[in-house]
């Protein structure tokens, strides 16, 4: 029975479905109902990583260095994890990570631009940390380059690399061609992310398994960006049915995600026409709530922003782009 390793990251991809304001009681409360459900490696973050809390992204309701000292207080067996996606983050907000019990780091970079991520690796494993190379919105190249982004990666030391659906924009066949190429061209493991912007975040996760992939990522009631993420216990419960071991006990992260989760997010997790959108136009999950604040602000659709974002072949951290295209589109009027 083949074992794969689950990551979940409520507490990260899951901020975004709360702006970013789960309590450090929250952070405890979660993380102890995982832990005891058996969840190997628990991510907690802001939702754009660390160093996000800003104007730009959202301010969080507490410091980061507070929630990852409640989670790590609240662990027994599960490893803390953060993201880092360099340019926000840096080697100081890493160190911090690390003093305060993060044991693995993911450092997410656009898929073109995995170099950029090079020394927060080395910084991650000289500090003693795993460290996993995490490839953003991967739809958006063809095989060849995210074969070559990962082997840099790999180059660079990472101990995993994924591949990450982070629009919810790919469809099973596109992500099986990518794992297998990755898997094929690197020695170390292979992950994937999904999004359910297109409903497809737990058929997609079964594809990369069976592409090779050995790690895939969920959210308790899919709570993320966007229209979130894939299930952490739907996916338990699929992987067990398929003959796949995960370690994590199927009632207890049922009872995580509906009785300790569930009360806590601002919006249950959907797919809505903004989302769909998302996974349908290619653009970064993140820009769902932005979207709708400046389609509010502006009278106009906010499938319109979304969609001219996605032609204008937008990413991670152009966000203030939004405000640019909802002010064009509402002039167009």
């Amino acid at each position: 029975m083949k074992k794969i390793r689950l990551i979940d990251t409520t507490l990260r991809d899951g901020m975004h479905a709360v702006s970013h304001q789960f309590s450090t009681e929250d952070v405890s409360a979660v993380v102890k109902a995982l832990d005891d459900a058996g969840v190997d490696t628990i991510e907690v973050s802001h939702g754009d990583g660390l160093g996000g809390s800003s104007f730009q992204y959202g301010f969080s309701k507490a410091t980061e260095e507070a929630y990852l000292k409640a989670a790590a207080g609240a662990m027994t067996n599960a490893k803390l994890c953060v993201l880092l996606l360099p340019g926000i983050g840096t080697h100081k907000e890493l160190e911090m990570a690390a003093n305060a019990g993060a044991k693995v780091v993911r450092v997410a970079t656009h898929v073109t631009e995995a170099d950029i991520g090079e020394q927060h690796i080395k910084i991650a494993k000289s500090l003693g940390m795993e460290a996993i190379g995490f490839l953003m919105m991967s739809h958006m190249v063809d095989v060849d380059k995210i074969v070559e982004q990962a082997k840099l990666f790999e180059s660079y030391g990472a101990d995993a690399v994924y591949v990450t659906d982070s629009a919810g924009a790919m469809i099973p066949t596109q992500i099986t061609e990518r794992i297998a190429a990755v898997k094929k061209a690197v020695s170390i493991p292979v992950g994937h992310h999904a999004h359910d912007n297109m409903g497809l975040a737990i058929g997609n996760s079964i594809a990369a398994i069976q592409a090779g992939a050995d790690i895939v990522d969920g959210t308790c009631r899919g709570a993320g960006a966007g229209a979130g993420n894939a299930m952490t216990e739907v996916l338990v419960g699929v992987l067990d049915k398929m003959g796949y071991a995960t370690g994590i006990d199927l009632y207890k992260i049922m009872d995580a995600a509906d009785d300790i989760v569930m009360p806590r997010l601002h919006r249950p997790p959907m797919i809505t026409k903004e989302s769909l959108s998302i996974g349908y136009a290619g653009v970064y999950g993140s820009f769902l709530l932005h979207a709708l604040r400046a389609a509010d602000k502006f009278n106009v659709d906010a499938r319109d922003i979304l969609i001219e974002m996605g032609r204008r072949k937008t990413v991670g951290g152009q966000e203030d782009m939004i405000i640019d295209v909802a002010y064009e589109l509402a002039n167009r009027k």
